[in-house]
């Protein structure tokens, strides 16, 4: 009986596999230091691709959306490397610093660039983990820091107007379900730091609003609490009576954002919301104005960290950059030896 150990996806469904003798040899290109013998037991990008794609879904438990991703990613590279006459196993540092060059050029944002550098690095670490290859090619290629552009947040102001026009259009005499739920989604995704995704799963149960917190399942299927202030539970509260007053519409489920034909809001949708709202923010955009805002008030990194839902504190230690003229004025204001000379006489 043959020794069936070798798994190929034939597409996205979680239950369509196909496994493959090792009695069948199968052919690619050879990867450098590897046997002629190694070298057939190699699949090709596409089956690769939907290994890793299953391995990140399944094992590593991130969401499908972050997965989808994840496959654009490496499928651009892919191609870029087709170019190059070589494949995913094969690629050698050249390649990868061939690639980043390809997309400098062709205009791609630095955060695009380091985020796409990010998912080959964890390609990498799986096929050697595997052992599917004895040479990473992303080790050791220099860092995208200089590429690195901070994310941008509103001012205070700017976001206490955002908030000020839903709060005047949900206090209308003649306001209906929709503004009140619309000035609740604003307040959320600044009052929690919610990502657009997180906010459109959220769901009636998740509410705690008698505790002020909310229950969010945020990216790789991580549950976090988080707090919310007295403008946001007054907001959801007021369009959780609205929408009951009206629970005999047909409702899809029991989703806490809802269209007025009853259905689950898109992502997209959010995004409109927003811009409607000010045309300089987006959904992200408030996330980042809620961790920048905190820091410069003197929140300290590791709780913005589990407030935003970070695995990692060097990715919150950014809004320390954000927040750097506020902490040169706190600095200013009590090192005794940071104030100048006119302030010390004064």
């Amino acid at each position: 009986m043959p020794n069936f150990d070798r798994l190929f996806i034939l597409d996205h469904s979680p239950i369509s596999w196909l496994l493959v003798p090792n009695s069948i040899p199968l052919r690619f290109h050879q990867a450098p230091g590897l046997s002629a013998s190694d070298n057939e037991t190699m699949p090709g990008n596409v089956a690769l691709l939907r290994q890793y794609i299953l391995y990140l879904r399944v094992e590593k438990g991130l969401r499908p959306l972050t997965c989808e991703a994840y496959e654009r990613d490496l499928t651009q590279f892919a191609e870029y490397l087709e170019s190059e006459n070589a494949t995913l196993a094969t690629a050698a540092q050249t390649h990868v610093a061939g690639f980043l060059e390809h997309l400098r050029k062709h205009g791609v944002e630095s955060r695009s660039a380091a985020r796409k550098l990010s998912c080959l690095r964890g390609l990498y670490r799986w096929l050697l983990l595997d052992k599917r290859i004895r040479h990473d090619p992303t080790v050791n290629l220099e860092s995208l820091s200089m590429w690195k552009v901070l994310p941008k947040s509103l001012a205070e102001s700017e976001v206490a107007s955002m908030m000020d026009r839903a709060s005047i259009m949900a206090n209308h005499p003649q306001a209906g379900t929709t503004d009140l739920r619309d000035r609740a989604i604003l307040e959320l995704l600044y009052a929690g730091g919610l990502r657009v995704s997180e906010l459109t799963n959220l769901r009636v149960e998740d509410l705690s609003l008698d505790e002020g917190r909310i229950r969010l399942l945020g990216k790789g299927d991580k549950e976090r609490v988080v707090p919310l202030g007295e403008p946001a539970i007054r907001a959801l509260a007021a369009y959780l009576a609205s929408r009951r007053s009206k629970s005999s519409r047909k409702q899809s489920g029991s989703w806490l954002f809802l269209s007025e034909r009853g259905r689950q809001l898109s992502r997209q949708w959010i995004w409109h919301l927003v811009k409607a709202s000010d045309a300089n923010a987006s959904p992200h955009k408030l996330r980042h104005s809620c961790a920048t805002h905190m820091v410069e008030h003197g929140a300290d990194l590791r709780s913005v960290q589990i407030l935003l839902g970070h695995a990692d504190i060097a990715t919150t230690q950014v809004y320390t950059h954000l927040a750097l003229s506020h902490l040169k004025s706190v600095h200013r204001a009590h090192h005794p030896r940071a104030r100048r000379a006119t302030d010390r006489k004064s």
